[in-house]
C-alpha cells in the first residue's frame, strides 16, 4: 500500500490556511546521481517539486524547505536558494512555504531572509545562531536582525543541537520583536506549550510543535501547529491527526496516534533524515540517500525502522479496510 493510493483513498478537504500553524512539512530532499555535483549527488528539483505538491494535495498546510530534514547545511549556497524557488514555485497559492534560514550569525540568517522575501515565501524558520552558545542579548538580537526583513518569523528552539535553549522567559521576550510570529519548540518538554502560551497571553504567538512523538500530547496542550518531519511518509494520515487532536476527539486521535508513535520516534534521533527516507522507500515514495556527512544506517538500525513502519503501515491498512 503507498503513500499515493491511500491519499487517493482518503481525500483530504480544503482548509483555510492557519498562518504559519497547522500541519507543515520540513521536506525531505531527493538527490540524483550527478558525478560534478558535491558528493556525486544533485538536488532532483521535479522530484522535489513533485513532492510538495503531493503533500499538500494530501490534506498538509504547507512546506518548510531547506531544514535539517531537508539537510541545508550541506547545500551550498546557490542550491540552498534554487531549493526554496522550487517549492515556493511548487505550491505558492495552495499552501503555506515557510523558508529554512538558519545561519552562524545574524548577518547570514537574515541574507537567507531577505532571499525568501523577494521569492515569494509565507515566512520563515530561524534557529539561534548555529554553532555558537548565543547568550540572551545575542539571541534576541540575531532574531531582530532575522525580523527586520519584514516576513513573519517562527523561531525554531532546538537546545539539543545548538546548545541554546529558548526557554518560556527567554521565548516571551522574543515574542516582543516585532513580525515574530511562532516558535517551532523542540525540546520534547510539552509542558512547555501551556508555559509558552501563558508568558506571551496577547501577543498572537503560536506555539507549534517540533516533534512528531509529543505533537498530540502537544496540541492538547493548546499547540496550533506542527512542524512535522514524519508527514513526509503519512501526509493524509498526519493532517487527519492533527485534525482530531485539533478538535479535542481523543479518542479517535488516540487510535491513529498510537501505532505511528514508534515510527514517529526517529524524528528526534540522530539518524532522523535517513529514517525518514527509508520510511518514504517503504509507502512507495522516493527518498534516497543523504548528502555527508550523513552516512547510511547501521544494519541494526535499519532494521528497527522497518519494523517500526511496518507496524504503523499495518495498522493504517486495517483502518482503510
Amino acid at each position: 500500500m503507498t503513500g499515493d493510493i491511500r491519499a487517493a483513498r482518503h481525500p483530504q478537504p480544503q482548509r483555510t490556511p492557519r498562518g504559519l500553524g497547522g500541519v507543515l512539512v520540513a521536506t525531505a530532499l531527493p538527490y540524483r546521481e550527478d558525478a560534478s555535483a558535491p558528493a556525486g549527488l544533485a538536488v532532483d528539483h521535479d522530484r522535489y517539486a513533485a513532492h510538495c505538491r503531493w503533500l499538500v494535495d494530501s490534506g498538509c498546510d504547507g512546506v518548510g524547505p531547506n531544514g535539517s530534514l531537508g539537510e541545508y547545511s550541506s547545500l551550498t549556497d546557490r542550491e540552498r536558494r534554487e531549493v526554496a524557488r522550487t517549492a515556493i514555485e511548487a505550491v505558492g497559492g495552495t499552501g503555506t512555504v515557510v523558508v529554512g534560514v538558519h545561519g552562524v550569525g545574524s548577518h547570514q540568517a537574515r541574507r537567507w531572509a531577505e532571499a525568501a522575501a523577494e521569492d515569494g515565501a509565507d515566512g520563515v524558520l530561524c534557529l539561534p545562531p548555529t554553532m555558537y552558545r548565543a547568550n540572551r542579548g545575542e539571541v534576541l538580537a540575531h532574531f531582530a536582525e532575522v525580523a527586520a526583513v519584514g516576513l513573519p518569523v517562527m523561531v525554531y528552539n532546538n537546545p539539543v543541537d545548538t546548545k541554546v535553549d529558548l526557554t518560556p522567559e527567554l521565548v516571551a521576550e522574543i515574542a516582543q520583536i516585532d513580525n515574530v510570529v511562532a516558535v517551532k519548540e523542540f525540546s520534547g518538554d510539552v509542558r512547555r506549550v501551556l508555559e509558552i502560551r501563558e508568558r506571551t497571553a496577547g501577543t498572537g504567538l503560536e506555539v507549534v510543535s517540533g516533534a512528531d512523538d509529543v505533537v498530540l500530547e502537544s496540541v492538547l496542550m493548546g499547540a496550533t501547529g506542527w512542524f512535522a518531519g514524519f508527514p513526509n511518509v503519512f501526509p493524509a494520515e498526519s493532517a487527519q491527526l492533527f485534525e482530531l487532536a485539533a478538535a479535542g476527539k481523543l479518542e479517535e486521535a488516540r487510535a491513529l496516534y498510537e501505532p505511528l508513535v514508534a515510527a514517529f520516534r526517529w524524528d528526534s534521533r540522530t539518524e532522523f533524515v535517513q529514517a525518514i527516507k527509508l520510511g518514504m522507500e517503504q509507502v512507495g515514495r522516493f527518498g534516497g540517500p543523504c548528502r555527508p556527512p550523513r552516512g547510511p544506517l547501521s544494519p541494526a538500525q535499519r532494521e528497527q525502522v522497518e519494523a517500526d513502519m511496518a507496524r504503523a503501515v499495518a495498522a493504517l491498512a486495517q483502518r482503510g479496510s
